[in-house]
């Protein structure tokens, strides 16, 4: 697919006159992989699976955006302590939170003035909000755009699915059955829907004791890694419960900036290496972009 130069392209330019449909294909040739993270029910860590998967690329000195279309319930910008309405460009573009050199955030939850009001659209309204996201934002040239999704099969992926053929997904589940059952039907509708997988990440695996290192299956063990081969799909690791996530959520400072080591830390390296794997990136670009960040 030839990469859509902005400052000359007759369609996407600030003087282009494209249809919103031919914006978004010349936009999206400047991102290199589409990364869609979702999950079959509410309460699995969707979002900071997505948090965790966006930061870690960053790290490794990829170009990075994290775009949340979690429209009822956006969260992402609380997880990175990111405030404010976000700003538009003279030619009209949405300009996303940078909170690092090599990520970008864009929500809806950043263009409010209030963010405690309630989002009440049906499906067209979502669908249009979605397609602004990125006909609108101005992302530039990314390696990776990570798609926070809200759970379930509904307007949402639907959407993605269709403004975004070749998007890949992420599924994300919890170790015990309730989720489970759940995690099989997102997998027939991104098989349904022609949405390659990644593979599927077990949220919350165990707790490891902080007082003897022991690990303690709090939902049970291994439903995750049972549901990959029962449904023939890439298993791409469990990411352990850990408290110092959900202290620095609220906290808007993400446990990856911390410099102690920690189960979580090892898991989420880990896994975002699998993701980077299964997309033949064999990371050392990032690591000669990262020296060129720190320089």
């Amino acid at each position: 697919m030839k990469t859509c130069d902005p400052t000359s392209c007759d369609t996407c330019s600030s003087k282009g006159k494209g249809s919103k449909e031919e914006i978004i294909r010349c936009k999206l040739t400047r991102i290199r992989h589409k990364i869609l993270v979702m999950s079959g029910k509410g309460g699995v860590g969707k979002s900071s699976v997505a948090t965790y998967l966006s930061l870690a690329l960053a790290q490794k000195g990829y170009q990075v955006g994290l775009m949340d279309i979690d429209l009822h319930g956006p969260s992402i910008p609380k997880m990175f302590g990111l405030h404010g309405v976000l700003n538009i460009t003279q030619e009209q573009e949405i300009i996303p939170h940078q909170y690092s050199p090599n990520l970008k955030v864009v929500s809806i939850e950043s263009m409010m003035e209030d963010t405690d009001s309630a989002i009440i659209w049906r499906g067209p309204l979502k669908h249009g909000v979605i397609q602004q996201f990125i006909a609108d934002c101005k992302w530039d040239a990314l390696d990776f755009l990570v798609i926070d999704c809200p759970p379930g099969t509904g307007d949402e992926p639907l959407s993605i699915a269709r403004i975004i053929p070749e998007i890949k997904a992420v599924i994300v589940t919890t170790p015990q059955e309730v989720a489970l059952a759940d995690v099989r039907k997102s997998i027939n509708f991104c098989r349904k829907m022609n949405v390659e997988m990644l593979g599927l990440v077990e949220n919350m695996s165990g707790l490891y004791c902080p007082h003897c290192d022991g690990f303690i299956a709090i939902f049970g063990a291994g439903g995750g890694e049972k549901t990959s081969e029962k449904m023939k799909v890439p298993y791409l690791g469990p990411l352990p419960f850990d408290p110092a996530v959900v202290t620095g959520g609220d906290k808007g400072r993400p446990v990856l900036e911390e410099e102690n080591e920690s189960p979580f830390k090892t898991a989420v390296y880990a896994f975002a290496a699998k993701i980077l794997g299964r997309l033949g990136e064999s990371g050392e670009q990032s690591e000669q972009a990262r020296e060129q960040t720190i320089h």
